[in-house]
């Protein structure tokens, strides 16, 4: 009998070779080896693993092998060398450490995984060449001396067995496709709040499935209904108290908090919490597929709502579907709120309302940003308001330009800054003045790019007529990028202030 080492994941290490067949004392010593032997957890066929190693064993047992461990990953993918822990141990104490034995046994290509970038495949059995071991695929066979050929037919496997992996990936996918069109759960965890219904050959329901139970036969359907009541009971009150109440994310995840009440993860509530229940649109009966890809073991990303699979009033849902999307329009609102182009449009009719602009002019507001949100979009509310002008600074920066070169001829411009007589780069940075009250002040924020020798403000009048009044040298200190606020009366002005760019030469 062949003894075997589970692991606790699923892999084992099988030993006893010697009590499968017990070659000569005499005959000539056997070539010694390891064979490794897998099946994905998609393969249903449970004698894969026996299978495998009949085969394998055999062609041992004809050509003289003797294999002194076996390594077996039952129920893995081949997709990478991740999660196999016996193809790790194989890899990481055996072939890089031991000496012992010259072949690596494996049935064939597909065996040893089915590598979706094929030279991880090569690269793997590289390695076992390295350390002086062969692996030899046994539907193969071992290679004749110097064919040129074998090379080229292990590489044609190798496509092949990823190209496999491919297909069968497609065609599950397509399966789970037309079960979400009909209305059934294609796979995966239930919501929050949802449960999930087995349903017989009949379309009957059977019973409800715990977490990590799976339906048994394959004609079998899973569908969705209310879970825990107290589950579904926080889901309406999200949405009740979103809608109806006009409670922002931030007060219902504190008011949920506050009466003690986990979140799905069994924490404490945030607002991102709050606002991923309100988008799941399952909540009003409808099941949705593939909002995300990550087929073959790649990183999952979101799929754009026109690829979704969406089948409405697929189930009961948990609240009215008038709810949700009245939930969906306040959503979409507020996105619109936060658009770039929309803050700075309500950025402009603000200030040619009230001719300035200041952060509690937002706060009086209630359908404007703040000014923390002009901050995270733009840098800060000063960088926003430049940003109104974009045209007449870029008209300025090339008038300065002009200027510098009639002072200095050797100008070059590169990228987005000048270099001066190969000595001295400058970066131009005009600026609008921002009306604050009874003064106006120019933002500034010096360049601390390591190339950048001097940012060069150019100060303009207001934006009646955007004239050149003069210039502010803020020479490189360090990385300091901290914005600065220059007014015509300041001292900082004084010390920094230029009429002109006389002082270019000077420096030069």
């Amino acid at each position: 009998m062949v003894t075997t080492e589970t692991f606790t994941d699923g892999a084992f290490i099988l030993d006893n070779w010697w009590e499968i067949g017990v070659p000569d004392p005499d005959a000539p010593a056997l070539v010694r080896a390891v064979a490794y032997y897998r099946h994905s957890a998609q393969d249903r066929q449970e004698n894969s693993i026996p299978i495998q190693q009949d085969q394998v064993r055999a062609w041992a047992m004809e050509h003289g092998v003797e294999i002194i461990r076996e390594f077996c990953d039952a129920g893995r993918s081949g997709l990478n060398s991740e999660g196999r822990p016996a193809f790790t141990e194989m890899m990481e104490e055996w072939i890089a450490k031991r000496d012992d034995f010259e072949y690596v046994l494996c049935l064939d290509v597909s065996r040893w995984g089915r590598f979706q970038d094929i030279d991880l495949s090569a690269q793997f059995s590289a390695i076992c060449k390295k350390n002086g071991k062969q692996v030899i695929y046994t539907t193969i066979g071992k290679p004749k001396e110097n064919d040129p050929l074998y090379p080229v037919y292990v590489q044609f496997e190798r496509f092949r067995a990823a190209q496999y992996s491919r297909e069968l990936s497609d065609k599950v996918w397509r399966g789970c496709v037309k079960i979400a069109e009909q209305g059934y759960l294609a796979g995966g965890p239930p919501p929050y709040g949802l449960s999930r219904l087995l349903l017989d050959e009949k379309r009957e329901p059977l019973h409800v499935l715990e977490a990590g139970q799976h339906k048994g036969i394959q004609n079998q359907r899973v569908t969705l209904v209310e879970g825990p009541p107290e589950e579904v009971a926080v889901i309406r009150r999200i949405f009740n108290e979103f809608v109806e109440e006009g409670f922002s994310e931030y007060r219902i995840a504190e008011g949920l908090n506050d009466d003690g009440i986990p979140s799905p993860r069994g924490g404490r509530w945030g607002a991102g919490s709050v606002i991923a229940r309100l988008r799941k649109e399952k909540y009003a009966g409808t099941m949705v597929y593939n909002q995300t890809s990550g087929k073959l073991k790649t990183p999952k990303h979101p799929n754009p709502p026109e690829q979704w699979v969406r089948t409405p009033e697929a189930f009961t849902g948990v609240i009215d579907i008038e709810l949700y999307l009245r939930a969906q329009e306040i959503l979409e609102k507020r996105k619109q709120r936060y658009d770039p182009d929309y803050m700075l449009r309500q950025l402009d009719s603000l200030y040619r309302s009230h001719g300035m602009v200041r952060p509690g002019l937002l706060r009086l507001n209630d359908d404007l940003p703040s000014s923390g949100s002009y901050g995270r979009q733009f840098g800060s509310l000063d960088q926003a308001f430049q940003k109104l002008f974009d045209g007449e600074r870029d008209k300025a920066r090339e008038t300065v330009q002009d200027q510098i070169r009639s002072h200095v001829p050797e100008t070059l411009a590169y990228s987005d800054f000048l270099v001066l007589d190969q000595k001295l780069t400058v970066s131009i940075q005009p600026a609008v003045p921002i009306p604050h009250g009874y003064e106006s002040y120019w933002p500034l924020r010096r360049d601390t790019r390591p190339v950048i020798d001097m940012t060069l403000g150019v100060l303009l009048s207001e934006p009646a007529d955007f004239k050149i009044l003069g210039f502010i040298a803020l020479p490189r200190f360090g990385s300091d990028s901290k914005p600065l606020r220059f007014t015509s009366s300041s001292t900082r002005t004084e010390l920094f202030g230029r009429t002109d760019l006389n002082f270019l030469q000077q420096l030069l």
